[in-house]
Order: structure tokens, then sequence, then C-alpha cells
């Protein structure tokens, strides 16, 4: 039995059918063999999830290589090396004989299916940029999604040749419905990028994509020159799988300001909903909520409303967002207090100083920190739909973000805060919670899940573990240690009477930066399996670091300036004042226990400003300028602090 796609099949599912592997023997689960597919690298971005046909995995590299790989010894068959440059990559598709593949420069590459030689390669300019996103193979259409530009398009190739069978813009022309939902011209630099792959429903001739957020004045933050809905940023839209003609859509975010794109795989089901049969599409989410849409007209059968948000004029926000009747799956407001999770540190603790604030909450120049943050809820993870239990899986961060115009980007994560998550189990036919269980990473980013005929459920962390829970209840059943963080979706095959579970761990810097563990292991697991875990690798950092590296003391003597920057190869100290994360003169200081620690604010800055030390709370002080305060730290540890006055600038006192 294969596991043909990105997703497993067509309907993004990520289920098997198999069995063998349950409850009962999981723990006698080994490793079978494992391929480490480019001789040991461990450096770049792997998001790459594997596929399995016919006995061979197909499987892209951090280089960008493609690899095919024997399902049952584990040896390389063959091997694409890509003469393009290093291109993140998110999966192959297999179909017509064919292994397809990308490259920069907008290239769609197909290569023979069982020599891996190039049989042909398309540049497919003018629809934006052609690259990362899995390709998905339907009855000899090739789906290719784009990313990161100004205007992108969902895209049909002719999976023989790679001609253009037809294209849909994200953000429509002038005299195409939908253009007048963006004001002026702001249309041509909008985004709505369709950045994920697609899911296609062939029974009823559609394909179904999910466009990015919007954006302004180069900025997702940034809405004050794009007033209106900015259809189909945020959006679903149901197309034509044969002609691209649109079907319908549903916004879920209107006039998006927060990165809030509900950009992952969406996932097709077929469920009982008051007691009548159902094919729907789940939809979601960043937002921390699912939205459950009929697959043939886009209507919500239990039921989605718009509420009023709070307004923000000089936005140009939406008076309304949609929410559907049976609410969120996580938090949708920071807090103060710790709501008695296990999780260290507690993320669901709001990094102090900053204002407060909850989902659609407008900002322009003073950050809020609202959650769920612009990079989960869950952003790119993929979620499974088991048979078995009617529930949809996702995993999800824990990641508050301060949004303000004063962000260059899509909103400021806040040095120090915790970033965690978890893993939500909904009931499609209700949307309601079934189960949702704390992690101590986050999973919001290419951490797939797989569930199975025996009801199991297994998923990669980015400390290398890729754990088996039980589908039904989310308790833990067994765990791996595979040599490297993992953003990728496990896979179950079967190559004559065996079944195998694979992984590839390889490892990216979302969320964790460089301190996640990188490598090259495609792993296979087998019932007695008598290979053993990889060497464990340095966990990853879980506390947001701040701007700079560490600086000794004895440099400075053992002293921070606030609101200044510091420039480490010269020793100096800004000449202005910073309200910047950078704004600490050093950001990172690093003493020997029992050390006197001096905070100044410096004499030629504007006003007070302070230190507010998190979530110890060993101090909490405001200085005029020229004012100092000295703390002696007693005790090992790293403490994060922040300027009551301009909480965006943030230290950290490493104790050793």
């Amino acid at each position: 039995m294969d596991f043909p796609k990105v997703g497993g099949n067509l309907g993004n599912q990520n289920y098997t059918s198999l069995r063998s592997i349950n409850r009962g023997n999981v723990r006698r689960l080994g490793g079978a063999w494992v391929n480490r597919i480019e001789g040991g690298l461990a450096s770049g971005n792997s998001q790459s999830t594997a596929v399995a046909v016919d006995g061979v995995l197909y499987i892209e590299s951090a280089p960008g290589n493609v690899i095919a790989v024997d399902g049952v010894t584990g040896e390389t068959r063959w091997r694409y090396d890509q003469t393009r440059g290093t291109l993140t990559r998110r999966g192959v598709a297999v179909g017509g004989g064919y292994v397809y593949t990308k490259s920069n420069d907008n290239y769609v590459i197909a290569l023979d299916q069982e020599t891996g030689q190039v049989a042909w390669e398309r540049q497919v300019n003018g629809y934006g940029n052609i690259e990362k996103v899995a390709v998905v193979y339907a009855d000899g259409l090739l789906f290719c999604g784009t990313n990161d530009g100004a205007r992108g398009a969902a895209i049909a190739l002719d999976a023989r040749n790679g001609d253009v069978v037809w294209h849909f813009w994200g953000i429509p022309g002038p005299g195409e419905f939908g253009n007048d939902s963006w004001e002026g011209d702001s249309w041509m630099q909008g985004g709505a990028t369709p950045w994920i792959h697609p899911a296609v429903d062939p029974e009823l001739g559609l394909s179904f994509w999910t466009f990015g957020n919007a954006r302004g004045n180069n900025s997702s933050q940034d809405g004050s020159r794009r007033g209106g809905m900015n259809l189909f940023a945020n959006s679903i839209v149901a197309l034509d799988m044969r002609t691209g003609a649109y079907r319908w859509h549903f916004q879920s975010v209107h006039h998006d300001i927060w990165d809030m794109d509900n950009v992952m795989a969406p996932v097709l089901a077929d469920v009982r909903i008051k007691g009548r049969q159902h094919k729907v599409v789940v939809y979601g989410s960043k937002t921390g909520m699912f939205y459950i849409l009929d697959r043939a007209d886009g209507t919500a059968p239990l039921g989605i409303v718009e509420r009023p948000v709070p307004q923000e004029p000089r936005q140009k926000t939406w008076p309304t967002q949609p929410y559907p009747v049976q609410g969120a799956w996580t938090e949708t407001r920071v807090v103060d207090q710790p709501l008695g999770t296990s999780v260290p540190g507690d993320p669901n603790r709001a990094v102090p100083n900053y204002k407060q604030g909850a989902l659609y909450d407008p900002h322009w120049d003073t950050p809020i920190l609202s959650i769920p943050g612009h990079g989960g809820g869950a952003d790119w993870s993929h979620m499974s739909f088991s048979h078995r239990t009617g529930l949809v899986y996702t995993g999800f961060g824990y990641v508050a973000a301060a949004h303000s115009l004063t962000e260059s980007s899509n909103g400021l994560r806040p040095p120090g805060e915790y970033q965690t998550g978890g893993v939500v189990a909904v009931d499609v036919s209700t949307n309601k919670v079934k189960w949702k269980q704390r992690m101590p990473y986050s999973l919001a980013h290419g951490n797939g899940i797989l569930t199975t005929a025996s009801d199991l459920m297994f998923i990669g962390q980015p400390d290398g573990n890729l754990l088996a829970m039980d589908a039904r209840t989310g308790r833990e059943l067994w765990r791996f240690q595979t040599g490297a963080a993992i953003s990728s979706s496990p896979i179950m095959y079967r190559v004559g009477d065996r079944e195998y579970l694979a992984v590839y761990a390889g490892g990216t810097s979302i969320p964790y930066g460089n301190s996640a563990p990188r490598g090259d292991f495609l792993w296979a697991f087998e019932i007695g399996g008598d290979l053993g875990p990889a060497p464990t690798p340095p966990p990853p950092v879980v506390r947001r670091p701040v701007s700079g590296g560490p600086v000794d003391g004895t440099a400075v003597a053992n002293t921070v300036v606030i609101g200044r920057t510091y420039d480490a190869g010269s020793g100096t100290i800004g000449q202005t004042e910073s309200f910047t994360v950078a704004g600490m003169a050093p950001t990172h200081l690093r003493v020997p226990v029992g050390t006197t620690v001096t905070f100044t604010n410096h004499p030629g800055n504007a006003g007070q400003r302070g230190v507010t030390q998190f979530f110890e709370g060993l101090f909490d002080v405001r200085l005029d300028p020229g004012e100092s305060f000295r703390y002696t730290f007693t005790r090992r540890g790293e403490y994060f602090f922040n300027d009551p006055g301009s909480p965006r600038s943030t230290g950290k006192i490493e104790v050793y």
C-alpha cells in the first residue's frame, strides 16, 4: 500500500488504513533502516515530507536534491542533483511515470520515476514564485502554488510537458470579481499568494486553494492604503479542477493586518452533521479556529457568524470578522497569570509591559500583544483526519505576537517568551474539541500528523523525537530519537506483507533559529526493528532569543545601558536613543554567579526608562536619565528583562 503524495491522498487526510502497528505492540517499534540521504549533512532547511509509491520513497533534501530510496532496504535507488541553487522544498509529486519537483528560477521538473533522469523541465514565469510549495498530481494535471510575492496565482500544468492549462490569481485584476475589494491600485502589490498545496475532489471536479495574507506598503501589518476586504487574501477558494473557473470562496479574516492567513493545506472529510451526511472541507487555522464548509457551495453546516470587532480608522479595519459558532480551540487573549498547565515557564503568561490585546484588536504605532500569534495557532503543519475517530488533528504553536507599524515585517514575537505548543483533536461533526495536549515545543511549522486505522497518531518534534500517541485520548505511547528536528509528516506504507512507518528528520530554522538540530535522516520503522535511536542532539532553545550574542561582563564593567545599542566589534555604545529590540547595551550579558550588575538609563535619553525582570520577578524599576540600579545575581540561570517604557527593548543576563 502506497502513501503516494504529501498529505497521503488528494483530500490531505494524512490517514492510513494500515493497522498492524497498534496500541498493543507500538512499544516494540524499532528502526528498520536509516539513510543519511546527503551523506551526513547537518545544515540547511528541510521541510520536505516523503512519499511512498510501489515500495520506493521519494524525498527532497535541504540542498533541493531528490533521492529515491528502497522502502525495504533503505538503499538509495537514484538521486537527482539540482543545479540552480538551494531551495527549501516541501515535497514531490508522483504520477504518470514521473517524479515532479521544483527549482529556483520558477522551474518545474519531471524526473523519470525509475531512473531519476530529467524527462522535461519547464520555466513557468509570470504567475509569481514557483518555489517551495509541494506539487500535487491529479489525473494528468500538476497543481502548483506560488509564494512570497507581490501577487501570486494558483496554477495547473499539463503533467506531460509542463504547459500551463489554467491559472487563478489570488488577487483579482480590474474587471474581475473581487477586484473592487482593494482600494485603488493596491491590488498590484497585495500579496495573497497560495503558498501551500491544495486539496482536490475529483468527484465534484473541484480543487481547494488557500491564499495568503494581504500586504500593503511592503508590510502585512499596514492596511492604511488598501481599504476593503482584500479578496482573495486569507481565503479558501474552490476552483474547477479542469478549467480553474471560480466556484465559491470563504474569507476567514477580512482586511488582515495581523498576518493571520489560514494557509494550511485544506482537509476533505465526509462526516455526519445533525443526522445528515456532508462532504466538507476543514480550513484553518492560525486564528485557532476551524472553518468547516460544504465542499460543493462553501456554506457552513455548523454555523459561522460575523461579529463586530474593535476598529482603527487609520488602518481601515473591517467592522466584523467571521467566527465559527462553536468558538476557537485555543486561547485568543493573552493573560498575566498562569492557567495551571504543566509546561515549563508556562507560556500562558504574557511578557510584561506590552499593551495586551485579543485576536483582531487593531494596532497602529504601539505594539499590541495578542494570541494566537502569526506563527500559530496552527500555521503550515499538515493536519490529519481519522476515518476511525472522526477527528481532525493539528499541531499548533503557543507564541504570542506584538503587532504594530513599528515592526518591519509581520509582527514581533517578544524576546524572552516561551515558544511552546501542542496537539488538538477536534470533532469534525461538531467543531468541538475532543482533547488537547500541551507539548514543550511549537508544532505549527511542518510538524505533520499521521493517524492510523489502529487509532494511533504520530507526530515529530523539533527536538528530534518522533512520538506515537493514542488518537482517542492524546496519551503518549512511544517515542524515538531520530537525530534531528522533524519538520515533516510521518507516513506509512506496505511492501509485501511488511508495514513500515517512515519520517524525514532534517530540521528547519522555524521557529527556533539555528538552535534546532539539523540532519539528513530518512528513517523507516517496523515492529521488531532492531536499529536503535540516533544520538540525542542538543534540544532547541525554547525561549525567544534576544537580538545579540553574549558579551562578557568584564568587557562592559558588568553594566547594561538602557535604551542604547551595543557594537560588540568595537565595544561602543550607540550615540542615539533606541526603542528597538536591540535597545540594551549589551542585550546579552554573561557573568559569573555572585556578580552585581548595574543597569543605567543613559544620561542622554529623553525620559524615564527602566528594567522589569521576567518571569522570576526579581526586580521592576524605573530610572530617570543618568540614574542607575544594581542587582546581585546569586543563582545560575538565564534572566530576561525588558524596559517598561519600551518593552521591545529586551536583554538577558546569563549567570554561570
